[in-house]
């Protein structure tokens, strides 16, 4: 307790000392002394990583001393248990001479006795050795007492090295989780200042894009899921796609940085405080049934690795009355045997599949080909839909997690056949189109404020979320944020969508609300969702600022929708076909002296 209020106090120090020089980096009236106060904040961002490493050798040789106790304890344990082996020998030794004494004594032999001498020189030799045996069991038993006391004093300095092992992890995870808040934030500071510099400021301008250069440079190195280890961001997550975007534009490529790093800053932090519990209450569920405590775990989102068993489990809860032995082997050779009219939309999509993730861009990669398969095979399955634009998305998202193709395809149907409402994946997309209404209704309810701002400035949302429902934001999120929002959908449905998308406008509503221009917010709008780095912050939006969210309302508002939606496309339909009747009785509308293009090729 001490040394979280240690660790409190000095995040408290540390935030009054960063508002401190922000307020004076704010007052500089020349440019070098902002120039001499980022030139600080480079200094405190090394002397950070000295301590880290320095923090680092003291738990190595922490880890070496707890090792070199473990191997003392287990020397002297072996050696105890041969005294304890000795010492029972010698007992039964004991016990076996003192029963013949005593046979000797209680019988004696039939046989003439020996001369006297002889028989007291034997009793009194006997009698020697069992006073020198009774001497060497005390000894044992004292020396077996004191190597008792040394293995509990032993136990009792590793169980302390062990706890103090622990707390050093924990401490080198928060001290790197605010080594990376301060470089997002000296990040943020410089992007700040070459814009308030701009570009005629010469050698001040050059020496600012030489220290963004200088902090945009990074190894990767892939950093380990079991354990909090001091390393940089790695180049790639765990399911395959680019942490920090490799955007050409410099301030685009600066903001990726800063959101990367936000996002390992949240992670640390995060990890013992709530990813480890986490982690304890999924491993200790054994079989997995429908229930509150399932629901809000999966709302809090499943450890990487209990996903896979998770995701199979609630895709069998969905289609177990579709399933069928060889069902998906049999679509396969039915594919092979007949080529779908799908094919060629298919193979055109598979090259435009998250061209951000390294399994569906490295040539040796089996990704594309299994995504392939799935796709054609739901293609067979349902012919009504075949495949629409947005399939290979989710089907993606299926095989990154499930790594099968069979129940990469059954997470497909569950999705498309009974999550989402029936015409989602159409041709003319109708329940698609009905949601983007409902969208419009909700956030006018939950965001009455952000909605009329937006009005203001004659912005269409359905521009952008559109795709966000199609996909279930497969393109908007940042991975472990999209993953997180798929756990809770896949068991509740749509409605999960819906919350997601209102507390996305939510968490980022202020930001929103400083832009006066609508092409500067159709502009933000673009990327805004990737800049979303606290899943625990969108995750209570969504499940708590967005109560009530009753499904009731969603039917009605669905079903209010759809009947406008289908009378408005009827009278569409109505009107096509009166055009159509009009430009028929006027015949071919051909200028005199102009030749159609039938005309032109009958002529020799």
């Amino acid at each position: 307790m001490k040394e979280l209020v240690k660790i409190l106090h000095k995040a408290l120090e540390a935030a009054q000392q960063e508002k401190r020089v922000s307020s004076a980096y704010l007052a500089a009236a020349e440019d070098k002394d902002r120039l001499e106060l980022v030139r600080h904040k480079v200094r405190q961002i090394a002397e950070l990583g000295r301590r880290v490493e320095a923090l680092e050798q003291e738990r190595e040789s922490l880890v070496q001393a707890a090792s070199l106790r473990e191997q003392e304890v287990q020397e002297l344990r072996q050696h105890v248990q041969l005294l304890m082996d000795k010492n029972e020998a010698k007992q039964q030794v004991i016990c076996k001479l003192s029963e013949k004494v005593t046979q000797d004594f209680m019988h004696p032999p039939c046989q003439p006795p020996a001369p006297l001498d002889a028989a007291d020189r034997d009793l009194l030799s006997q009698q020697e050795k069992m006073e020198h045996l009774k001497d060497d069991m005390e000894a044992y038993r004292t020396q077996n007492r004191f190597l008792n006391s040394e293995i509990h004093q032993v136990t009792k300095i590793w169980r302390k090295v062990a706890e103090k092992e622990k707390a050093l992890l924990m401490k080198c995870a928060y001290l790197q989780a605010k080594n990376c808040q301060v470089e997002s934030k000296y990040l943020a500071g410089l992007r700040r200042l070459q814009e308030a510099v701009g570009v005629e400021a010469g050698e001040c301008s050059e020496l600012l894009r030489q220290l963004i250069q200088e902090a945009l440079q990074w190894e990767a190195s892939e950093a380990s899921a079991d354990s909090v280890v001091l390393s940089p961001i790695s180049e790639y997550d765990e399911y395959g796609f680019l942490t920090v975007p490799n955007y050409e534009v410099e301030d685009l490529r600066l903001l990726a940085k800063i959101q990367a790093l936000e996002v390992h800053s949240h992670h640390l932090l995060a990890h013992e405080a709530v990813e480890q519990p986490l982690r304890e209450r999924w491993a200790a569920l054994g079989e997995l049934a429908p229930s509150l405590e399932i629901k809000q775990l999966l709302r809090a989102g499943v450890p990487r690795e209990h996903r896979p068993r998770v995701w199979k489990w609630l895709v069998r809860l969905r289609v177990q009355h579709l399933q069928g032995p060889g069902r998906y082997q049999e679509l396969l050779s039915r594919g092979q045997a007949c080529k779908h009219p799908a094919t060629r939309q298919i193979e055109l999509d598979l090259n435009r599949t998250f061209p951000s993730n390294k399994h569906f861009t490295c040539p040796a990669s089996s990704f594309p080909d299994r995504l392939r398969r799935v796709l054609l095979a739901f293609s067979w399955q349902n012919p009504a839909i075949g495949y629409c634009q947005g399939l290979n998305r989710l089907a993606a998202i299926a095989l990154l997690v499930l790594d099968e193709e069979e129940s990469a395809f059954w997470c497909l149907v569950a999705i498309v056949e009974t999550i989402m409402p029936a015409d989602y994946y159409s041709k003319t997309l109708l329940a698609s189109q009905v949601d983007q209404r409902v969208l419009q209704d909700l956030l006018s309810e939950k965001l009455p404020k952000l909605m009329a701002h937006l009005g203001q400035c004659r912005v269409d949302l359905s521009f952008i979320t559109f795709n966000w429902l199609l996909v279930v934001f497969a393109d908007s999120l940042i991975s472990n944020i999209l993953l997180q929002v798929w756990d809770a959908f896949l068991y509740e449905g749509t409605k999960v969508v819906f919350r997601y998308a209102l507390a996305i406008f939510k968490y980022n509503e202020e930001e929103i609300l400083r832009l006066q221009d609508g092409l500067e917010i159709y502009q933000y709008l673009r990327f805004f969702t990737k800049t979303i780095c606290d899943s625990r912050k969108l995750m209570n939006i969504a499940f708590n600022d967005m109560n009530p969210f009753p499904k009731k309302q969603l039917r009605q508002l669905r079903m209010a929708h759809r009947e406008r939606l289908e009378a408005e496309l009827h009278e569409l339909e109505q009107l096509k076909a009166k055009y159509l009747e009009i430009r028929a009785a006027r015949g071919p509308a051909v200028p005199e002296g102009c030749t159609s293009e039938d005309e032109g090729e009958a002529e020799p």
